[in-house]
């Protein structure tokens, strides 16, 4: 999986073919204690880039746990 990050923030997690066929069979994602390793650099990476790209209202944007969370479509 990739992250495609753009310049307002936003963010695309783009599987290959070989992804997509694992999480249909099985209808999960597994990683490994060293994918999850590199996984968890890539979103802290992310997640540090999109706090800088973010306009102001977004930034203060507050969640909670419960929070349904909707994707837009492809675009």
């Amino acid at each position: 999986m990739i992250f495609k990050q753009y310049e307002n923030g936003s963010c695309d997690i783009v599987f290959s073919e070989e992804e997509i066929k694992a999480i249909s069979e099985n209808k999960k994602i597994h990683l490994s204690d060293e994918s999850l390793r590199h996984f968890g650099n890539n979103l802290v990476k992310v997640v540090s880039d999109w706090n800088v790209k973010f306009n102001d209202k977004i930034k203060n944007l507050q969640s909670t746990e419960n929070e349904e969370i909707v994707t837009e479509k492809d675009k």
